[in-house]
């Protein structure tokens, strides 16, 4: 049975794939570096660890239990079924990583620990929220504000753990606070960039007088599609075709070797795009 990208990206096995290698990414770089170093966790494990310092009854791990009960309820009513099942695997991967795994990382230096760790559990976090789950906590009400605000996950990750953090200079060493919140920040741009790949396109407009040869070479030599936009002159108003495509940045030589060999006088246009969805590219994600 044929399945095509879009489908494939759907699939359990490949979203199993997706959490199982992000939630041991996480772990290792949480149990071989932050734990050694005493970082403050962040996000709802962060919570939890404070709750348990203040309150003297049960430990961070079980606080963090009772804290996803009304985030998983959420995400039960507001994403959905699946979406919950996937995030209770991450769980069930990074804890049992986190207390199988015998890693640590000797990097002395403080600093680099932070940048170091905060790299690493934030490319798992982002190879997990690339499936159609999450490793539980904030990352639902993340995902929520994504869904329905367009808040980047990153972005939301990181105005929640500011919160936290200016919380935890009260009761914890401010160079420690510090070097968290750095770990906190790298991380957070990290998910952004580990979401963000291979995701983004480029937009091309091609001005010339040879567009629709230029278009049936991009279609024969590229297997893409293009557009024509009718456009005019502002000088002469004579009327002009303009041809415009959606690639990757691999295929971007290439489409610009294809314009100015056939039309070396022609005028080429790129645009960063965010993201693009139908037709032959994603498919719109639905958890």
């Amino acid at each position: 049975m044929n399945i095509n990208r879009q489908d494939y990206a759907y699939s359990v096995l490949w979203n199993l794939l997706l959490i199982t290698s992000g939630s041991l990414i996480y772990s290792l770089a949480i149990k071989g570096i932050a734990l050694s170093h005493g970082f403050i966790p962040a996000g709802l494990f962060g919570i939890s660890v404070l709750t348990q310092q203040l309150t003297g009854i049960l430990d961070a791990g079980t606080w963090y239990i009772v804290y996803n009960i009304p985030m998983f309820v959420l995400a039960w009513t507001m994403i959905g079924r699946r979406f919950i099942l996937y995030s209770l695997y991450a769980m069930l991967v990074t804890g049992l990583s986190y207390s199988l795994l015998p890693v640590t990382f000797t990097i002395h230096n403080e600093l680099y620990a932070a940048v170091t760790c905060g790299a690493i559990s934030g490319a798992g976090a982002g190879i997990v929220l690339r499936s159609l789950g999450s490793n539980g906590g904030i990352d639902v009400l993340a995902v929520i504000c994504f869904q329905r605000y367009n808040v980047g996950i990153g972005r939301f990750y990181l105005i929640f753990n500011v919160f936290l953090f200016a919380i935890c200079f009260l009761t914890r060493d401010a160079d420690l606070v510090i070097a968290s919140l750095i770990m906190a920040f790298v991380s957070a741009n990290i998910v952004d960039q580990v979401l963000a790949l291979f995701s983004e396109r480029k937009l091309t407009l091609v001005i010339s007088k040879k567009s629709e040869g230029i278009a049936n070479e991009v279609l024969e030599k590229l297997k893409i599609g293009s557009t024509f936009l009718e456009g005019s002159g502002a000088v002469n108003k004579s009327p002009q075709r303009v041809l415009m495509t959606v690639i990757n940045n691999i295929q971007l030589k290439r489409l610009e070797e294809i314009v100015f060999t056939l039309d070396p006088e022609a005028l080429f246009i790129v645009e960063n795009t965010f993201n693009v969805i139908g037709s032959s590219f994603s498919r719109r994600k639905l958890y």
